[in-house]
C-alpha cells in the first residue's frame, strides 16, 4: 500500500507541475509582440487536457512511477517520453488538420522547457519527499561480499533512489550473485519470492551493461538468451557520435578562443617558453597522433625532477601505479590550476576537428603505455580518444593505471549518445567545480 501511494504521490506532483508549467508558457508566449511571428491564439489553447493526458501516459509507459531509477536513467526516460509526447501530439494535429491552429513556437517552448526543467522539478521534489523515511523504500542485500558493500554504498550514498538498506523486513530484496554457486542463488530466490515481490539480480558479469542487451525467450526450452552488442563499433553510431562532437565544438569556438587568449597569456607571464605542448599519444587502430595541451611545465626540467626522485623514492613507486607523481615539482603555478580544473586539456579540440580525437572516450595513451595496457590494448584502440572520458569523472586521481583501462574498456563496450552527454556534464561539473580532478 505504502509503495502505490507513493508512486501516486510523484504521479500528482510531476502532474501539477506539467500543467502549471504550460500555462506559464501559454502566458510567456503571449507577451511576445513581435510582427515577424505568427498571431498567437491563445482561445486554441484553452483545453490542453489531450496534451496533459498524452504526456503522463507516454511517462507511465517508460515505468518512471513504477521503478526506481537513479537520476541519469530516469532524466533519460523522461526525455525520450517527452520526445515521443511532442511527435505523437503533432502527429495528431497535422494528421486531424488542425496544426494552423496551434502555435508550432508554442509547442517547441513547452516542451523544451519541459525536458530542461521537469528533471530538475523531479530532483528537488525527491529530495524534500525522500527525507521522511515512510516513503523510503527498505532493501536488503544478500550474497556476494564485495557486491554487497558497492550497492550499500551507493544507496546510502546516492538519495535519489529513496532506498534505505536494512537487515530485516524488507520490501525489496538485492541478489549479489558473483562467484555464488547457481544452488544458492536458486535457494535466495525461492525463499525470498514467497514473500516479497521485488527481487533483482545483480550479474556477476560487471563489464557488461544489460540494460542495454535484449532479452529473447526460447519459449520451447523454458529459458533465456541475452543478445550483447558493441554499439561503439557499429558504423552509424560512429557517424552520430562524431556529427554530435562536431556540432558541439564548433558551438563553443568562439569561448575556446577568447579563453584561449586568457591562458596563453598567463603562461607567457609565468614562465618562458611556448604556450602548447606536444606530445605523441596513440590513437585509433593503434596509429599515431600529435596531442595538444597547454604547457603547464617549467621547460628543460628534467634536473629538478631528477633530483626531487631522489629526495622523495616513495614517488617513484607512486608512478609505477598510477602514472603520475603527487608532487611534481616542474609544475608552475599556472599549470597547477590548468591542471585541476583540466584546461590544460582544452586545445584538444583542435585534435578533435582534425578527427584525431572524440571529446568523450578512452584516455590517450602515450606509446611506452603500450605495454601495460595488456589484454585491453585491441578494445581501447578501437576507438578514438576522448578529451575527457569515464575515468575522468569517476575520480581519476584516485585510480590505478589499470583501473582507468578497465574503465576505457567498460565505456566502449557498453557505449551510448546518452552515456557521452551524462559525461559531459559530469565533465563539466568537474571545470566548474573544481571536483573529481584533483
Amino acid at each position: 500500500m505504502k509503495k502505490q501511494f507513493t508512486n501516486a504521490l510523484f504521479l500528482l506532483s510531476d502532474t501539477i507541475f506539467i500543467v502549471l508549467f504550460y500555462y506559464v508558457i501559454v502566458k510567456m508566449r503571449s507577451s511576445f509582440d513581435f510582427s515577424l511571428l505568427p498571431i498567437f491564439n491563445e482561445e486554441s489553447f484553452e483545453n490542453p487536457s489531450m496534451f496533459f493526458i498524452i504526456i503522463l501516459t507516454t511517462l507511465l509507459y517508460e515505468k518512471i512511477y513504477f521503478v526506481r531509477f537513479d537520476f541519469w536513467e530516469e532524466t533519460k526516460l523522461t526525455l525520450r517520453a517527452l520526445f515521443l509526447s511532442f511527435v505523437i501530439i503533432l502527429s495528431i494535429l497535422m494528421l486531424g488538420k488542425i496544426a494552423q491552429e496551434y502555435s508550432r513556437l508554442f509547442l517547441m517552448m513547452y516542451f523544451l522547457g519541459l525536458s530542461l526543467f521537469l528533471p530538475v522539478y523531479k530532483r528537488v521534489i525527491k529530495k524534500l519527499i525522500f527525507k521522511s523515511r515512510f516513503f523510503r523504500k527498505k532493501v536488503k542485500i544478500v550474497g556476494n561480499e564485495e557486491q554487497t558493500d558497492i550497492l550499500t554504498k551507493e544507496f546510502t550514498k546516492n538519495w535519489y533512489f529513496g532506498f534505505e538498506v536494512v537487515i530485516d523486513k524488507p520490501d525489496t530484496i538485492f541478489v549479489a550473485s558473483k562467484d555464488i554457486d547457481v544452488t544458492t542463488i536458486n535457494r535466495y530466490l525461492k525463499k525470498y519470492s514467497l514473500s516479497i515481490k521485488d527481487i533483482y539480480l545483480l550479474p556477476y558479469m560487471t563489464n557488461i551493461n544489460f540494460s542495454q542487451s535484449q532479452m529473447v525467450e526460447l519459449f520451447n526450452i523454458r529459458t533465456t538468451v541475452i543478445k550483447i552488442e558493441n554499439n561503439l563499433l557499429k558504423k552509424e553510431n560512429i557517424y552520430i557520435k562524431e556529427i554530435f562532437e562536431k556540432i558541439l565544438v564548433i558551438m563553443a569556438l568562439p569561448f575556446f578562443l577568447l579563453l584561449h587568449v586568457v591562458i596563453s597569456f598567463l603562461i607567457k607571464k609565468s614562465s618562458s617558453g611556448s604556450v602548447l605542448f606536444k606530445q605523441i599519444r596513440l590513437g585509433k587502430q593503434n596509429t599515431s597522433f600529435m596531442c595538444y595541451k597547454y604547457r603547464t611545465m617549467l621547460e628543460n626540467s628534467d634536473e629538478i625532477l631528477n633530483q626531487y626522485l631522489k629526495d622523495n623514492p616513495v614517488e617513484v613507486e607512486y608512478y609505477k601505479t598510477y602514472h603520475k607523481y603527487k608532487f611534481d615539482p616542474r609544475v608552475t603555478k599556472v599549470g597547477r590550476i590548468l591542471r585541476k580544473s583540466s584546461l590544460d586539456e582544452l586545445p584538444q579540440l583542435i585534435n578533435v576537428l582534425k578527427s584525431e580525437m572524440s571529446l568523450i572516450g578512452p584516455r590517450p595513451y602515450m606509446p611506452i603505455e603500450s605495454e601495460k595496457l595488456g589484454d585491453n590494448i585491441d578494445m581501447i584502440l578501437r576507438a578514438k580518444p576522448g578529451i575527457s572520458g569515464l575515468w575522468q569523472v569517476s575520480g581519476r586521481n584516485n585510480l590505478s593505471f589499470k583501473d582507468r583501462a578497465n574503465l576505457d574498456v567498460w565505456y566502449i563496450q557498453n557505449w551510448s549518445l546518452w552515456m557521452d552527454i551524462v559525461i559531459l556534464i559530469k565533465t563539466l561539473k568537474v571545470v566548474f567545480l573544481k571536483t573529481g580532478a584533483k
